[in-house]
């Protein structure tokens, strides 16, 4: 798996591992959501019971049947009451529960859930102890069910979110790594792919997997038909044409064009966004100067709240483009923390990881911000307008100061929590060599990291050996940390917990307000 992968997959162990409510777990097609979940299948304990369904577009009824017949719940037949269907269900948790036993919900597709389904879900979750909730659903989709499960109407299903993750396609590299690894599994040491192929096969396919996995497929059948030992890039085309069932060459070059036209033509409104944004010239693109990625400039201390209009509404500002809120808000994220965006090119995530950033996306509410103490984009959502994002970029007791477009504005926190759906994105910076969550056995220049950040919160002197293992005592260190931050104290450093450490001993790391200082 790819480090987003992995955490992914950190993700939905995490929410497995909670007290319950719903996963949401999303990405474009062929992203590798599913064969992620089937990791995650193979991984569960035999007392959680399990089951998956793969066609949601069921109505109430027919969705209670079908969990019923994959939890094998037995049911009077011809039974059509959405009631009786509940309560054997609610039966078949309790009886589970009362065995130590977990129950999880798995729904594949769930962007084209309808909102009542949702609905009854989101009430199936309603049966609780006092520890736990005994149902745990996890839904997979496409970027779409974001936007579905945000809507005002599902406000209580998303306020019942523990854990969410989108995932994104493979970057060039990963793209790479990921052939060559498949390569090597099939019992080849030979490089097959070279470079240049490696470089066209990532722009044709987009780096999504199953692309990447047809083309490669196709690519080696015509390689071997022709007595190749390597698909050079000529084969490679020949194999996309007959995969995607047109003259992809001509498509490509046909989409090059446009693509010049629309950057062209965007080139003049991006200058100006930058400008109303800014209030002088634009970043520059992270591809225009990739030196400056390995080490972004360190943004300054925020020492007090930042300077806002003082008014009490959320209202997009007169004059300005609405649907290009969100790539406002990911262009201000990324330049406190010392980064480009550039919205003609990938995702805001994907520009991030390129400069040594980690995006966390997540569901919470404004505590939650709070503890975080990083600037996020947020997703607002008003009744008659739909989504539009914002970024926080600043919170005291009373008020919290938020960037909407080209405006700065002051609200008061009641009016920041009427208008958020709870959806946030927020950055860090990864240790190095940092690949999945750190607990005991790990070792590494990662591990070295937690141990001197450890010693910079806690105020301690710095004495750190080089390639000592993740034992006890690190794990004890790390629970009273994560007890002291109102984490979950498991003793392992996960993302909350690398964000956290990063916030309270990397001076360069940029902050909500001014009793962030204060803690330090």
């Amino acid at each position: 798996m790819s480090g987003q992968h992995q955490e992914a997959l950190a993700h939905l162990v995490y929410g497995i591992n909670s007290d319950g409510g719903f996963v949401l777990l999303t990405g474009e097609v062929g992203t590798g959501k599913t064969t992620l979940c089937r990791c995650l299948l193979e991984q569960l304990p035999e007392t959680c019971h399990s089951a998956f369904i793969y066609n949601p577009k069921l109505t109430v009824t027919e969705l209670l049947a079908t969990i019923c017949a994959e939890f094998g719940i037995a049911v009077p037949a011809g039974t059509k009451s959405i009631k009786v269907f509940v309560d054997h269900i609610n039966i078949f948790l309790l009886d589970t529960h009362a065995k130590g036993h977990k129950t999880v919900l798995i729904i594949d597709e769930a962007q084209n859930l309808s909102i009542p389904v949702l609905e009854q879900l989101r009430l199936l979750t309603n049966l609780e102890t006092n520890e736990r909730k005994l149902l745990q659903i996890i839904l997979l989709g496409q970027p779409e069910l974001r936007d579905l499960v945000a809507r005002p109407e599902l406000r209580q299903l998303a306020q019942r979110i523990v854990a969410r993750y989108h995932l994104r396609p493979l970057g060039k590299r990963e793209t790479a790594a990921y052939v060559n690894h498949r390569l090597t599994v099939a019992g080849t040491a030979r490089n097959l792919f070279p470079p240049s192929t490696l470089n066209k096969l990532y722009s044709l396919s987009n780096g999504v997997p199953r692309v990447i996995n047809l083309l490669c497929d196709r690519a080696l059948l015509g390689a071997y038909v022709q007595g190749k030992d390597k698909v050079d890039w000529r084969t490679l085309s020949n194999a996309a044409q007959e995969v995607f069932g047109t003259d992809h060459a001509a498509r490509s070059r046909v989409a090059a064009w446009g693509f010049a036209l629309l950057t062209l033509a965007g080139t003049g409104a991006a200058l100006g966004f930058a400008y109303r944004q800014y209030g002088t010239a634009p970043p520059v693109s992270p591809i225009a100067a990739p030196a400056a990625r390995s080490e972004p400039a360190a943004t300054p201390i925020v020492k007090t709240m930042p300077e806002a209009k003082k008014t009490d509404t959320l209202d997009w500002p007169e004059g300005e483009a609405r649907g290009h809120s969100e790539a406002l808000a990911n262009a201000a994220l990324l330049k406190r923390w010392g980064a480009s965006f550039d919205p003609a090119t990938t995702s805001p995530c994907r520009q991030a990881e390129e400069q040594g950033l980690r995006c966390l996306s997540d569901h919470g509410d404004l505590e939650q911000l709070r503890r975080l103490d990083v600037p996020a984009v947020l997703q607002l959502v008003d009744a008659s307008d739909g989504a539009m994002y914002a970024l926080l970029n600043g919170l005291d007791e009373e008020n919290a100061v938020v960037e909407l477009g080209s405006a700065t504005r002051k609200v008061p926190l009641a009016t920041l929590a009427a208008h958020w759906s709870g959806v946030y994105t927020a950055l860090w910076r990864a240790p190095p060599d940092y690949r999945v969550p750190l607990q005991a056995g790990a070792r590494g220049a990662a591990v070295d990291w937690v141990r001197v950040a450890l010693a910079k919160a806690e105020g301690s002197p710095v004495t750190v050996k080089k390639g000592e293992v993740f034992d006890r005592q690190l794990a004890a260190q790390i629970k009273t940390f994560q007890v002291n931050e109102r984490l979950e104290p498991d003793g392992i450093a996960g993302p909350n917990t690398l964000l956290r450490l990063l916030a309270r001993s990397d001076p360069a790391t940029p902050l909500l307000g001014a009793k962030s200082q204060e803690r330090r």
